[in-house]
């Protein structure tokens, strides 16, 4: 099997309640040119494997539990584990993904803010999508990302199971879209082509 290479763009992605059936309706059929995508999902303790395991029995692309100190591929989704932050890191040729330990952020661990923030570092070879949830985690990070050049999308409300998480990002100015999933998943198509 050929060997994919290091991703050059990078997506990210956090939810929290109707997430995983919303992510795998954006992701399922992307192809494996598309950049690397790097989600946050809120999901009780033990369960990341598994959204894995689930969302790579359906999508074109990769699906796998991300791991510390790896490099982010194209044609690969990393999913968090639960009870750390992750975040991503540039260096060199790449992007890496890396765990920390740390207090819970927004009442959750991993925080979407986390990785967000962290993933201002790409500037305008990010996008970040803040899906259907509770609370507000994720608003902060988007907003650092759109300040860094990154697309921002957040899911249409009337398309959540739980809007507070994507109207929170709005209200805080981060997000330059709002798409329904169908709409996430045309954006995604064409910042992958850009």
């Amino acid at each position: 099997m050929k060997e994919k290479p290091a991703s050059q763009k990078l997506i990210v992605i956090g939810a929290s309640a109707g997430g995983p059936s919303t992510i795998l309706s954006i992701i399922r059929d992307l192809p494996e040119s598309t950049p690397g995508i790097v989600i946050v999902q809120h999901l009780c303790k033990g369960f990341a494997a598994r959204m894995a395991d689930y969302l790579d029995a359906y999508c074109t692309m990769k699906v796998k539990a991300a791991r510390n100190g790896e490099m982010v591929l194209s044609g690969t989704v990393y999913v968090a584990e639960d009870d750390r932050h992750l975040k991503v890191v540039k260096r060199g040729g790449g992007y890496f993904l890396v765990y920390e330990d740390g207090e819970k952020i927004n009442g959750v661990r991993p925080a979407v803010d986390v990785l967000f923030s962290s993933a201002a570092c790409a500037g305008a070879d990010a996008l970040g999508i803040i899906l259907t949830g509770f609370g507000k985690d994720g608003a902060q990070g988007l907003l650092e990302m759109q300040r860094a050049g990154a697309s921002t999308i957040v899911q249409k409300a009337e398309s959540c199971v739980s809007s507070s998480m994507p109207t929170e990002a709005k209200k805080k100015g981060g997000a330059k879209m709002e798409r329904t999933p169908q709409e996430i998943t045309a954006t995604m198509l064409l910042f992958s082509k850009k």
